[in-house]
This record gives C-alpha cells, structure tokens and sequence, in this order.
C-alpha cells in the first residue's frame, strides 16, 4: 500500500516531557491554519502521528498518506495524479490519484526525501497552481489540499547535493517541527509503556528490574520499537508480571552487558590498594615493581570475592548469578559449600 484515506489509528501523543510539551503547543497552534509544515525526525519517532494530530484538530477532510519511500517504478505518477483508461498498458479504467483524494482535507507525505526529482517539480507545480493533469489525459483537474511532509533526512544537504529542488524545499519548509527521538526523552517511556500496556496487554505489568532495563536502554527505533518491544512482550508472556527474560534480544544483551559493566566496577572496587611504600614490601622483587599498586591476592580470594559480589548484585539469585559468573549452578553451589557462603 502507497496510501491510506482516513485510515483509523489507536496512536496519540504521548507524554510529559518538556519536549513532547512544546510539540503539542506546536500542534495546537498549527491544527488552526493551513500553512505547510515540516516534520524532523528519525525514524520511528511518531510523526506521522503528529501529522494527524494537527489534521484533526482543523474543519473535516481527508486524511492521505502517501509513502514516498514505496514509491518506485514507472507507475509512481499515475499513483500521485491518477490516469485516464488507455493512457498505458495496464489502464484499463480511470484511476483517481491521490492528489484529488487529499481535495480539502490532508495530504500527509512521508519521507519526502525520496521522492524523485521529475515527481518534485509536478508536485510544487500543483502546490502553487492548486492544478494538476492525470496521465493520458489533457484537461487540467483542481485540488486544494493542506500539505504536510516528513522526513528523516536533512534536506538542506539534500539541496546542495542536487538531490532534492530548492524551490520545492523552501515551500515545505514554512514551519518545521522537529520530534526528538525517545533517547533524549526518557522520561516519557513510563507513559508510553503504560498507553501501549493498555491497548495490547491483559493486565500485565513489568518488575521494577523490567522497568529499569527499559529506562536505560537508548531505543535507537524510537517509539516504534518501544511498541514493538511490549508486543512482544505479552505475547510470550501470559502475566501478570513481565519479567527481563520476557524482554526482545536487543533488550536482552543490552540488560547483559549492563550487568556485566556492573559487575566489573563492583570487582575493581573489592580489589584493595596499598600505599606505594606498603605495596613495595609486600612485593620488594624488581620484577613485580610494575604492579605495586595491585598486590596479588590469591584466588581463592578472588573467587569468593567474585562469588559475593554476583550473588549481592543479583539479590541472592544463584541462578543468574552462576550465568554472570559463567559457572554451572551446580558449581556455584558446591563453591558456596565450600567457601562457606550464606547467600
């Protein structure tokens, strides 16, 4: 599908952040004028949302969005402007194109930036001229419609590569709205993940530990892969509670590596440190002098201090504990025996 007409959708702006603050004043003022606006944004991070959010606050109309990134292949115009039967191989009626369906209403274009050159100079021509032909066909046809693009790109560089008309630029380009990515928003994942909980869970909820790995990974999918993420979610898991193990791969090895960062610092921090001066009578060989600082501590040592430390940041959870360690449970429990740890 290159488009849909008013398609129902469940997303709305969600949350509280400064950022997302100032995007829905932005919204509010542009959904009482028809003046162009261009959405910023990576991928993923809601702008077509936005881009509805503004249509709907504004007088009745159609809602058309158009995947300039989908569109490819020699069909591409009749798509945007429609054809008349006869036109090509393949037209064996008229088509309405998406141009006429968006007359009074919205045409939301996204990811603009991948619109070829040849189809930028008819659109600016029908954004001026409120004017357009289908293919095959000679009589001029009219639509009035409110223009609002999207795109991950940075279409100034675009302009100067060549790649992306000047004129067509500076006519979007009458208010933008750039939409952070959800990294640099994170105090709104607790809002969204309750709205996405909401409409896909059956009374699940997360464990703190849950919550905490969320908060703390960087979502380079942005909202959409926060989506994404909770689907998965309660779809492998039952409820209530949702739970690490329940989390996507990406979400997986993050939570890993962090433990193991975690672990590191706890170890380093165990290691003692000695004076220079007691350092160099504990180890007075020349050879050693490199490692005063790091006297050797023997390894049994080491590896209760190893096993204390895993079992303290994982709350006494032998089995995670042997993973981080990289033992076997049974290991770590004869260890624990041997050692005479109370865990």
């Amino acid at each position: 599908m290159l488009a849909t007409v008013q398609e129902p959708r469940h997303h709305v702006l969600i949350g509280h952040s400064p950022r997302i603050r100032q995007v829905l004043k932005l919204v509010d003022k542009l959904g009482h004028c028809r003046w162009p606006v261009l959405l910023l944004g990576e991928t993923g991070t809601g702008k077509e949302v936005v881009a509805r959010s503004i249509h709907n606050i504004g007088p009745a109309g159609p809602f058309v969005t158009i995947d300039c990134s989908s569109m490819v292949g020699p069909l591409m115009e009749s798509e945007l402007f429609g054809h008349v039967k006869g036109s090509f191989t393949g037209a064996v009626g008229n088509k309405i194109g998406l141009i006429e369906l968006a007359n009074g209403g919205t045409a939301f274009f996204d990811e603009i930036g991948e619109l070829p050159l040849d189809l930028q100079a008819k659109l600016l021509r029908v954004l001026q001229e409120k004017e357009f032909r289908s293919v095959g066909s000679l009589v001029q046809r009219h639509s009035n419609f409110r223009i609002i693009a999207a795109t991950n790109r940075d279409l100034a560089r675009e302009v100067e590569k060549g790649t992306f008309r000047r004129d067509l630029f500076y006519r979007l380009n009458v208010v933008n709205l750039r939409i952070a990515p959800l990294r640099d928003r994170k105090e709104d994942i607790p809002a969204l993940i309750a709205h996405f909980l909401t409409r896909y869970g059956r009374n699940h909820s997360l464990t703190q530990e849950t919550l905490e790995a969320m908060l703390s990974y960087d979502w380079p999918g942005n909202v959409r892969e926060l989506e994404n993420c909770i689907q998965h979610m309660v779809a492998i898991n039952s409820g209530p509670l949702v739970h690490t193990m329940d989390l996507p791969s990406m979400l997986q090895n993050h939570v890993t590596s962090k433990r193991s960062q975690s672990l590191a610092v706890a170890a380093s921090s165990m290691v003692p440190r000695y004076p220079a001066g007691v350092a160099q009578e504990l180890s007075p060989d020349p050879r050693v002098s490199d490692f005063a600082g790091s006297p050797v501590i023997p390894l049994m040592e080491m590896e209760k201090q190893a096993i204390r430390g895993a079992l303290e940041y994982t709350k006494g959870d032998r089995g995670v504990a042997a993973t981080l360690l990289g033992i076997g449970r049974t290991t770590l429990y004869r260890k624990l025996k041997e050692y005479e740890i109370a865990s």
